[in-house]
């Protein structure tokens, strides 16, 4: 049998030795005077005596013997048991240390003590709170939930719905728009800032026909920093794009501020009919939609208008907003694949078909016409029909009148 050497027998360990010089001055011995009493403070084993637990030596009884051998009518049978059954009529006297035990602890709003009661104020307790909770909540819970018979409650009006009363409110409104004083208006958070012109709010016939959406980006768009002014950012173009499946917008801008100059320019002097050059618009980036919101209510377009410039009265004129999105860059990737991708966009402004100016008429008539309401309820009505009976005339849901024909001209 052969025996295999290991290779840490070829090692040599060579040991150097450092010894350290001899210290230069001799050891200064120094006499801290120290109390011995210190150390034998009660106050060193309170950590010890915290965490050691102590032994609970409890008998079968629980530490409260109960001598059951006192009362005979326990054993007996027919003992007498008054002394453990007492007539409600004649109890016996109680010891005043032992009347507590008898109160109702969540009727009682004073707090107990071990040591003897004081007369005076005391704090009441909050009702019903649980036990093991946490000091800073039951100081506030007491102050909601502890009642005050103080307070005086508020007692309803009752409010008048009938026809003349509803009538009254409504002029009563219409007198108080004329006979507004500004000085009487103050500014609802800043003090001292007083009203100096009133306006009506109306709805803007001349954009209603319009719907705006508000597009919020997580960057300024384009290529510029920020501190620098882009009179391009206001005339851009976001084109709706899909890839596989993935829906997200094409954002497309003029190449220089001249360009976006003259096309606004020239948008603002076009005439109804009118034709104008075409605008090259260069793509820029993708921008995918984080956020949409199809409802918004409470967010408005408003123009203050002086009446100066336009033939309209002075107002203050509003267009809801449809929709609001909140767009990021989109990630370049060179494996996707584009239906339709264009790089330039040409934009020119071309008359509106009959179509379009049809479909304008009509939500447009939302703020002209004064009976829109009605004639929407009567669509309503007709669609829900199925036929109307106009002057007489009986119509079906096609549209066709059985009678004397041009009824529909006559009457739109």
């Amino acid at each position: 049998m052969s025996l295999r050497k290991s290779k840490l027998d070829l090692l040599v360990r060579v040991r150097y030795s450092n010894p350290l010089p001899a210290p230069p001055c001799p050891p200064k011995l120094l006499d801290i005077p120290t109390n011995p009493l210190r150390y034998a403070q009660p106050t060193f084993i309170n950590a010890i005596t915290n965490d050691t637990p102590l032994p609970m030596i409890i008998d079968a009884e629980c530490g409260m013997p109960l001598d059951l051998g006192r009362w005979e009518c326990l054993w007996e049978e027919d003992g007498n048991d008054t002394t453990l059954n007492p007539d409600p009529d004649n109890l016996p006297f109680l010891d005043p240390k032992d009347r507590f035990l008898l109160s109702d602890p969540s009727a009682s709003t004073a707090p107990y003590s071990n040591g003897p009661t004081t007369s005076g104020p005391s704090t009441p307790l909050p009702p019903h709170v649980p036990w093991l909770r946490k000091t800073e909540y039951l100081s506030r819970e007491g102050v909601q939930r502890t009642p005050s018979s103080q307070d005086p409650k508020q007692v309803l009006q009752p409010i008048d719905v009938s026809h003349e009363a509803q009538l009254r409110n409504i002029e009563s409104g219409f007198a108080a728009c004329t006979s507004l004083d500004l000085a009487t208006l103050s500014h609802p958070n800043k003090t001292g800032v007083t009203a100096v012109e009133s306006y009506e709010v109306l709805p803007d016939a001349d954009i209603w026909a319009n719907a705006y959406d508000l597009f919020r980006f997580s960057e300024r768009p384009g290529e510029r920093p920020v501190d620098t002014e882009d009179p391009r950012l206001d005339c851009a173009i976001l084109r709706p794009m899909e890839s596989d499946g993935d829906h997200f917008l094409a954002y497309y801008l003029t190449r220089d501020d001249a360009d976006a100059l003259a096309f606004k320019e020239e948008r603002l002097a076009l005439k109804r009919g009118d034709e104008n050059g075409t605008t090259a618009f260069h793509f820029v980036r993708d921008y995918e939609t984080v956020k949409i919101e199809q409802e918004v209510p409470n967010e408005f377009l408003l123009v203050l208008d002086n009446g100066d410039t336009s033939e309209r009265g002075p107002g203050a004129y509003y267009k809801n907003i449809e929709r609001k999105m909140t767009l990021k860059k989109k990630r370049m990737n060179q494996s996707d694949t584009y239906a339709d991708k264009w790089q330039v966009v040409h934009i020119s402004h071309v008359p509106m078909s009959s179509e379009e100016i049809e479909e304008r008429n009509e939500a447009l008539s939302e703020v002209v016409d004064p009976l829109y309401l009605f004639s929407r309820d009567a669509e309503g009505e007709a669609d829900a029909d199925g036929e109307v009976d106009v002057g007489g005339i009986e119509m079906g849901a096609e549209g066709g009148a059985e009678g004397d024909g041009g009824i529909m001209a006559e009457i739109f």
